[in-house]
């Protein structure tokens, strides 16, 4: 069991965070927190020009919102929403804040993930706490 538990949660298509959610609760010590994070990484430079003035704030603001509702109902969780490379910011925070387990998903990587990495491997490879990784199935 855990005391403070880090869940991630990516905005991206076919990544739900509920079943993160739901091991951290039950990983969880009774009166421990879940923190739940997101990273907005960078746009890419060329999309800039695209973009409408003020389209990052209100990203920030939508995620925000989001993940507070997801929060409702937890005991004592709190959530937060950091810019910059995720698996960076997810080790720092979870470092910073004394956190004893990270829960992120991963899905079965395809060639381009194990030439790359993903932020899950990052993770794994670098916490300095337990990491559990919740695996998406294949899909049908």
């Amino acid at each position: 069991m855990y005391s403070h538990i880090l869940v991630t949660v990516a905005y991206e298509a076919a990544k739900d965070a509920a079943p993160s959610l739901e091991i951290a609760k039950a990983l969880l010590t009774p009166g421990g927190q879940i923190t739940l994070m997101h990273v907005m990484e960078p746009a890419p430079v060329f999309a800039l020009n695209y973009l409408p003035e003020g389209w990052r704030e209100e990203m920030r603001d939508a995620i925000e919102a989001d993940m507070s509702h997801m929060a409702e109902g937890l005991s004592g969780a709190a959530s937060v929403v950091s810019e910059g490379d995720a698996a960076h910011e997810i080790l720092e925070h979870a470092r910073a804040q004394r956190v004893d387990c990270i829960v992120i998903a991963s899905h079965r990587p395809g060639t381009q993930g194990l030439l790359l990495g993903s932020t899950a491997s990052k993770v794994v490879a670098r916490a300095q706490c337990a990491v559990h990784v919740a695996r998406r199935p294949p899909a049908r």
